[in-house]
């Protein structure tokens, strides 16, 4: 049996330009790419590190939700950072968003491909399984 495959896009250019999706739904499995704290609408990221975080998570959870899916059937999590003080200031943050589904997570400290990004967040979730619906019709009847 193969698994259908479907692509999620924030909208952003660059998604073509570099030939990658937002997030990549593989059956049930849902991968989310390296997502920064950029506002897609506006193409702008503020420079405090809590804002473009609580972007970042913006971002992933609006991937999630085209998948069918919510920060709480989160699996997996990568945090890459810029500095590794940073991680401390946005742990918080991670403990909010990711109260229910406790990934597992990895943090690391990278480069990023620009300057004014301090930390990009990768993600893997599941699709949680449709519980079959109860019309109210009786076996027999």
């Amino acid at each position: 049996m193969v698994s259908a495959r479907r692509l999620i896009s924030s909208g952003s250019s660059f998604e073509r330009l570099a030939g990658y999706s937002r997030a990549v739904v593989d059956g049930r499995d849902v991968h989310v790419s390296g997502t920064t704290g950029f506002d897609y609408a506006t193409m702008t990221i503020d420079e405090d590190l809590l804002v473009q975080t609580r972007q970042c998570l913006a971002n992933i959870a609006s991937a999630l939700a085209q998948a069918g899916c919510t920060l709480d059937d989160v699996v997996r999590v990568r945090y890459l950072f810029t500095d590794a003080a940073y991680f401390e200031r946005a742990a918080p943050l991670f403990g909010e968003a990711f109260a229910r589904s406790r990934p597992a997570a990895t943090a690391m400290i990278v480069g990023l491909v620009d300057p004014r990004i301090k930390i990009e967040i990768e993600v893997d979730a599941r699709v949680p399984e449709v519980p079959p619906h109860d019309w109210g019709i009786q076996p027999g009847a």
